[in-house]
């Protein structure tokens, strides 16, 4: 099994380029299509922002129309603001378009809360159909207040799965402040993959859409169900502007610029690997705003799945 990682990154402010790779912040209708209820999406007058909005009736949701595998993809997101107790807004890449028994896919969820609650983003693995990979974590910063980058990095060649929250400096909590860890890339997910066919649970294999819609979900979203979605509350609006990328498009039977070349800069030792900084914001993180972690679900997994033994730290 090939060794792989993919990071998954909140940002809040762009930073990363490269000559090497495609770069693209155009228009909404060069990049995505709408995979249901058309009249539930709009765009600014000068067509930069979109709006996807959920009501009783039905939610919304695009993605890519073309499929990538590895690289940077990055959009800036303002989520639903006020009470929004089971309204969940999805970000992840997906093998196919549906939720098909054989797709790949690594999720994250925002999940909606009552009024003056924090947001919980909720993220997953999937691998040939199979999740149950699920980690909760609490964000820091009012993800409704503005606008923050979400990206998405997957390099080819490495060992781990990160979700990272890129930050500027004044969005960083105290304690980062004074024990100066505000060095813009915070890890608060690592996912391991050491190539064993013994933990062969890693989507490396399969090219991906980059999708985001928002739906009811208060079956489980918030507070496992006792919230429900206030209807009264609707339209509930999320926004998107400013999509990019910069990796390797997919085209039939398999591009060139899959393979292991170093010559984009997801495809380089600094995009595979924690720095010793980014390893002390990771502790931080596990000790701050972890809410569930699977690998230590012992009831729901007597024997825990095969890269929970993996060091997070290698």
């Amino acid at each position: 099994m090939e060794k792989g990682v993919l990071f998954i990154a909140l940002l809040i402010s762009a930073f990363y380029s490269s000559s090497e790779a495609a770069d693209s912040q155009t228009s909404f209708e060069d990049n995505f299509s709408i995979m249901w209820s058309e009249d539930h999406f709009k765009t600014s007058e000068d067509g930069q922002t979109w709006y996807l909005s959920l009501d009783k009736e039905t939610g919304c949701g695009f993605q890519t129309k073309q499929r990538y595998r590895f690289g940077w993809f990055s959009m800036k997101l303002k989520l639903v603001g006020g009470d929004s107790a089971g309204v969940v807004t999805a970000y992840y890449m997906c093998s196919e378009n549906g939720a098909g028994p054989e797709r790949d896919e690594l999720d994250f969820e925002f999940l909606g809360n009552r009024t003056g609650q924090p947001y919980l983003i909720q993220t997953n693995v999937y691998k040939n159909g199979v999740g149950g990979r699920e980690m909760r974590h609490m964000l820091w910063f009012d993800p409704t207040e503005e606008f923050h980058s979400y990206s998405i990095l997957w390099p080819p060649n490495c060992v781990s799965l990160v979700l990272y929250l890129i930050l500027i400096s004044e969005y960083m909590p105290t304690e980062l402040l004074q024990n100066r860890f505000f060095v813009d890339e915070v890890p608060i997910r690592v996912f391991k993959n050491n190539g064993d066919e013994k933990n062969d649970f890693f989507p490396n294999e399969k090219p991906m859409y980059l999708f985001s819609s928002i739906w009811n979900a208060d079956e489980w979203a918030t507070r496992g169900g006792l919230e429900k979605t206030d209807w009264k509350r609707a339209p509930f609006v999320s926004s998107y502007k400013d999509f990019s990328v910069e990796g390797c498009q997919w085209e039939d039977p398999y591009p060139a610029c899959v393979s292991t070349t170093t010559k984009n800069w997801w495809d380089q030792y600094k995009a595979w690997h924690l720095s010793d900084s980014q390893k002390m914001d990771y502790a931080w993180v596990q000790r701050n705003l972890v809410i569930y972690d699977y690998c230590k679900d012992n009831e729901r997994y007597p024997k825990l799945p095969g890269e929970c033994s993996l060091s997070p730290w290698e």
